[in-house]
């Protein structure tokens, strides 16, 4: 997919699950069943999906999925699967490497959106993308340092502090451009400060939509994560995302829908729905 002076490419990190009930809060079993058929352990299966931004003399990366530095305890409890996806087999595919990256864009710092930043090298934590800065907003930074009781397990500090050791961390704050044509969003509904990307030449548009639509079933309005601290801040954020991504006709980007990479939303006499997959081919 081209948008403005960037090409755009989804690469998949590897698979994953969570637990079915947790993914969709309020909403009952029999409903989010249909579509997203969970395991003898009620969980769920999830994409670890980042995206690929190059253009402009740059190499972007948005989040980079669980990584590899999971214990056997951990793989079994989140059945993560790197059989069929892996970061560094999807980046080759597009004649890349871990080192070509320039810029890694962390939504946030839980460890399904920000686990690939870092590897075990003999012992020691480095940073897996060796020529990159890693971006991250200051005051999601501050939630993850410190994390309330309901959040504490979402993140694992061998994730994010070797970045901050390393000096290769930036912190931002706020909205703004942070690359041409690329803008970001910041909402509070999920985390302190998650920052959603959006690619836009000013005809194209696509939302990197994160944890604010982590799946396809997640565009109605109710459905929405137990994870989420603020349930109805993220109620709010998700009327205001969706009014303009109709109007403006946004892509929106999934990044844990373990089949549909992009598409489009409409709004129906029931509420706001997927309409649409859009290929990256087009």
């Amino acid at each position: 997919m081209k948008i403005g002076n960037y090409e755009l490419y989804p690469v998949e990190t590897g698979r994953f699950a969570l637990d079915g009930g947790a993914m969709f809060g309020i909403i009952p079993k029999p409903l989010w069943g249909k579509t997203n058929p969970p395991d003898d352990r009620n969980r769920i299966e999830l994409a670890a999906r980042a995206l690929l931004i190059i253009g402009n003399g740059r190499k972007i990366l948005v989040d980079n999925g669980n990584g590899s530095k999971f214990t056997d305890k951990q793989i079994d409890i989140y059945r993560l699967d790197m059989s069929q996806y892996d970061l560094d087999k999807s980046l080759s595919h597009y004649g890349l490497t871990t080192s070509d990256i320039t810029d890694v864009i962390l939504t946030h710092l839980h460890f399904d959106h920000a686990g690939g930043s870092t590897r075990r090298d003999q012992g020691e934590l480095k940073p897996v993308f060796a020529n990159a800065r890693y971006y991250v907003q200051q005051a999601h930074w501050n939630q993850a340092m410190n994390p309330t009781e309901k959040d504490r397990g979402s993140f694992m500090y061998d994730d994010f502090m070797p970045l901050k050791e390393h000096g290769v961390l930036e912190f931002v704050e706020g909205e703004f451009e942070i690359f041409p044509q690329i803008f970001l969003h910041v909402i509070n509904g999920h985390t302190a400060a998650q920052q959603l990307p959006r690619v836009s030449d000013g005809k194209t548009s696509l939302l990197f939509s994160c944890d604010l639509f982590p799946t396809t079933s997640h565009i109605p309005l109710p459905y929405i994560m137990a994870y989420d601290l603020r349930p109805l801040t993220t109620l709010e954020e998700k009327k205001g995302i969706l009014s303009r991504a109709v109007n403006e006709e946004w892509v929106l980007f999934f990044e844990h829908d373990p089949l549909t990479v992009a598409g489009r939303v409409k709004r129906t006499g029931k509420g706001y729905v997927f309409d649409e997959s859009v290929s990256f081919s087009e």
